[in-house]
C-alpha cells in the first residue's frame, strides 16, 4: 500500500488568525481540503503579536520550545505554540519569539511602514519551522510556502538540510503573491542568511533585496511555483517563464484545491521518474 504523501504548509498568514485576506484565506483551506484529499499535513505560520492567544485557544508545546537560534551574531529563544481548528480537523502550529512577534501588528507599523526587522524575523521564522519539523521527526515529501516571508525556507532546506535524512528528498512548491513590499530589506540581508552550508554564491541575489530578487532565488530553489495572485509582478511572471520550472496558474473560486493536489502528485512523479 502506497503512504499518504506528507504536505507541510508555510504561511505568512493564515484565517481566523489574523484579519481575512486571500493568502490569509488559502492558507486556512488547502491544508484542510488536501488532508480530506487523503495527505498528511503540518501548518506553520508566525505568531504575531496581534494574534488573540486566549481567544484562539494556543497553548505552548514544551518539548519542542527552547533552542535558542543565532541570527547576526545574537541568540534569539524559539517558542512553538499550537492551536486547533476544530471544525477542519487541523492543527497550526505557531513560531514565536519575544523580540521579533511581540509587536501588534503583522510586517508593517501602524503607518503602514514596513519593519525594519522583517528580514530577521523571515529568518527566525524560516529556520524555526525547519528546526521545529526536525525536532517532530516528520518527513514531508511536499514543502509549499505561501508568502515571500516563507521564502528563506526553500534556501536552508536546499542547502543547510540537504543531507538531513528527513528532507532529502522532500520538494519545494512556491506560491507567488502580490504581497509586494517597495522597501527592500535590510542592506546586510545577504550576510544575514548565512548558515551552515549556505555560501554567499548562493545568495548574490541577496545584495538588493527588493521582493523581486527575494522572489527570483525562491523560484530558484522551488521544483514548482504557482501564481496565487490574479495578477503579479511583471518582472516575476517573465522569470517564471524563462526558469522553465512547472507552473500553475492563479484558479479563482473553490477550484485551487484539486488543482494544487494534482500539482503536488505530478512533482512527485515526476521525482521518481528521475529517480
Amino acid at each position: 500500500m502506497k503512504k499518504k504523501a506528507r504536505v507541510l504548509f508555510v504561511s505568512q498568514e493564515v484565517t481566523p488568525y489574523l484579519d481575512e485576506t486571500p493568502m490569509g484565506t488559502i492558507g486556512r483551506r488547502l491544508p484542510q481540503g488536501i488532508q480530506e484529499r487523503g495527505k498528511e499535513i503540518r501548518t506553520f505560520m508566525p505568531k504575531y503579536g496581534c494574534i488573540n492567544e486566549r481567544r484562539n485557544q494556543l497553548h505552548e508545546v514544551i518539548r519542542l520550545s527552547g533552542m535558542n537560534l543565532i541570527i547576526d551574531d545574537s541568540d534569539h529563544q524559539l517558542i512553538i505554540k499550537v492551536a486547533s481548528i476544530q471544525s477542519a480537523r487541523m492543527q497550526v502550529y505557531f513560531i514565536d519569539n519575544q523580540e521579533y512577534f511581540e509587536r501588534k501588528h503583522v510586517l508593517t507599523d501602524k503607518k503602514g511602514e514596513h519593519f525594519a526587522d522583517n528580514d530577521e524575523r523571515a529568518i527566525f521564522f524560516c529556520r524555526g519551522v525547519i528546526e521545529t519539523v526536525n525536532k517532530l521527526g516528520w518527513s514531508p515529501d511536499i514543502v509549499h510556502l505561501h508568502g515571500w516571508m516563507t521564502s528563506l525556507t526553500a534556501l536552508y532546506l536546499k542547502k543547510s538540510f540537504k543531507d538531513n535524512p528527513l528532507f532529502r528528498d522532500t520538494k519545494i512548491v512556491y506560491s507567488i503573491y502580490d504581497d509586494e513590499f517597495t522597501t527592500p530589506l535590510h542592506k546586510d540581508f545577504s550576510k544575514k542568511v548565512l548558515f551552515e552550508g549556505v555560501e554567499k554564491s548562493d545568495v548574490e541575489l541577496y545584495k538588493n533585496p527588493t521582493f523581486v530578487n527575494v522572489s527570483k532565488l525562491a523560484i530558484d530553489l522551488a521544483d514548482g511555483v504557482i501564481k496565487a495572485s490574479p495578477k503579479i509582478n511583471s518582472d516575476i511572471e517573465k522569470y517564471i517563464r524563462k526558469s522553465g520550472k512547472p507552473c500553475l496558474d492563479y484558479i479563482a473560486g473553490d477550484e485551487y484545491v484539486a488543482a494544487y493536489s494534482e500539482f503536488y502528485d505530478n512533482i512527485l512523479e515526476e521525482a521518481e521518474v528521475l529517480v
